[in-house]
């Protein structure tokens, strides 16, 4: 728990460092190039820009236990107010990708593990390596030119206003949930598949095999528990890939969700927002890892 919040702590810090780090501000984005340079100074003072950098920060972080969990620079509305309207898009979004990339995982897993049963003694394939390793706005591009291109089958924007729901219409949801899912997949598979392809090799799946067992209940027996915590890292690693993943898919595919809101966060240097949305996604990922730790702990025992 300790290295938790420690870890919670140093994202909360560089992520603020950062932030002010990039130039310009918040009172720059406010004032848009026609106010004098008296009015920017007046703008930074009522924002609070003034103050040191490292008062700014406990201010931010302390804010994050109250009610509003601050107030935005650029509007001065709740920032919990402003990221909650965005917030259920983006978990759809995220749950039908995370829902698609361990679907497309199980499938490269089993393709993986009927392999090593028929050529034991070769390496793991290199094709979701291969796969992995695609940049994701390349994935983006080039289903958008397949699926709306070539075939004319989805739109090529999803163009949802914030606090729209997608469901109303699930198409525009596609294009996104692949580019997340694809990638996100592939590597999944490519850090399972190894661990696979070893419990179906081991002494007693292969008397089980060899004595007629069932696939089935060879993989639930053999090979889903030995399982158990990698898939759980893979997780995390997964949920911190889809996070960052939408982030690019909202703002590719005109989708007003809580990552397209970070990035025109980013851009315009509204701190108090892009600080809270990068620490809630570290405290997904950090919980995530310490039940995986903790069930990894338990079997140890």
């Amino acid at each position: 728990m300790l290295r938790a919040a420690l870890l919670l702590l140093a994202v909360s810090a560089t992520v603020f460092a950062a932030g002010e780090a990039l130039p310009g501000d918040a009172a720059d984005t406010l004032g848009g190039g026609r106010v004098t340079p008296t009015g920017l100074d007046e703008l930074r003072a009522r924002r609070g820009l003034t103050d040191p950098e490292w008062l700014r920060w406990l201010h931010t972080v302390g804010d994050l236990a109250g009610r509003d969990g601050g107030h935005s620079l650029l509007t001065g509305r709740p920032v919990y107010r402003v990221i909650g309207e965005r917030l259920p898009a983006t978990l759809i979004l995220a749950g039908l990708s995370l829902a698609c990339a361990a679907f497309g995982c199980l499938v490269g897993c089993l393709l993986t593990g009927r392999r090593a049963l028929r050529r034991p003694h070769t390496g793991p394939s290199g094709v979701a390596t291969a796969l992995a390793a695609v940049p994701q706005p390349v994935v983006a591009a080039g289903l958008t030119a397949l699926l709306t291109g070539g075939l004319a089958l989805l739109p090529p924007v999803s163009l949802l206003p914030p606090g729209g729901n997608p469901l109303t219409e699930p198409r525009i949801l596609i294009l996104p949930v692949l580019t997340i899912a694809l990638p996100t997949a592939a590597f999944a598979t490519a850090l399972l598949g190894g661990a696979v392809a070893d419990a179906l090799l081991a002494p007693h799946a292969v008397d089980a095999r060899l004595r007629g067992v069932p696939p089935g209940r060879i993989l639930r027996r053999h090979v889903a528990p030995a399982l158990t915590v990698p898939a759980l890292r893979v997780l995390a690693v997964a949920v911190s890939a889809t996070t960052a993943g939408t982030a690019l898919a909202e703002s590719t595919f005109g989708y007003a969700g809580a990552g397209e809101l970070l990035v025109t966060a980013v851009a315009t240097r509204d701190t108090p927002v892009v600080h809270l949305l990068a620490v809630g996604s570290a405290v997904v990922v950090s919980g995530i890892l310490l039940v995986a730790d903790l069930v990894a702990g338990r079997e140890d025992r």
